[in-house]
């Protein structure tokens, strides 16, 4: 309503608006830090409610910001996660490797090296986990344009020297599929 608009005018955030009046955080909006503090100030009053913290994640894993891959890398190091809580793992490179797909398959292949490297590092502490979470990237047959860059962290997977069997048998069943 009117209040918006002058509180846009005021702060001058139009930028942030489209035609239709959806809020887009685009790179260059002004809503940013607000949105980050706000974030922030749900969290620290809901940090002691396991399923909240969880869906906190999971939200921000799955928001259609140009940097998600950056901004869930920065989350593996934020005080909420935990990556030996398999519950965290799963709503923050879950739901981002699952649900974010317009991200996952970035075409500089940012999202494959993500997961793969939470991947590798979860090999030996919860190789279940670790082989579950994989299950994105050995769809590279549904996604033609990025297939080689999918395969490509596969292949890398597949040369660690000390892969678990659990992640050893999805990697090389995937890449032992035909095209």
């Amino acid at each position: 309503g009117i209040l918006v608009r002058e509180t846009e005018q005021d702060l001058d955030l139009l930028e942030c608006f489209s035609s239709k009046d959806t809020c887009k955080i685009a790179p260059v909006c002004g809503l940013k830090p607000m949105f980050a503090e706000a974030l922030e100030g749900f969290l620290a009053d809901w940090q002691h409610e396991t399923l909240v913290v969880n869906h906190w994640l999971q939200l921000q894993a799955t928001l259609d910001l140009p940097d998600a891959v950056e901004r869930v890398t920065a989350l593996l190091a934020h005080p909420a996660f935990e990556l030996g809580n398999p519950n965290r793992v799963r709503a923050l490179i879950g739901a981002f490797a699952g649900a974010n797909l317009v991200h996952f398959h970035r075409a500089d292949g940012a999202g494959y090296r993500l997961l793969g490297g939470v991947v590798e590092t979860l090999n030996a502490r919860n190789p279940q986990i670790a082989a579950r979470l994989l299950a994105p990237l050995t769809k590279w047959r549904a996604v033609p344009a990025r297939a080689d860059a999918m395969r490509a962290e596969l292949s890398r997977l597949a040369a660690l020297t000390a892969l678990s069997p659990d992640v050893y048998e999805v990697v090389s069943k995937s890449l032992e599929a035909p095209a």
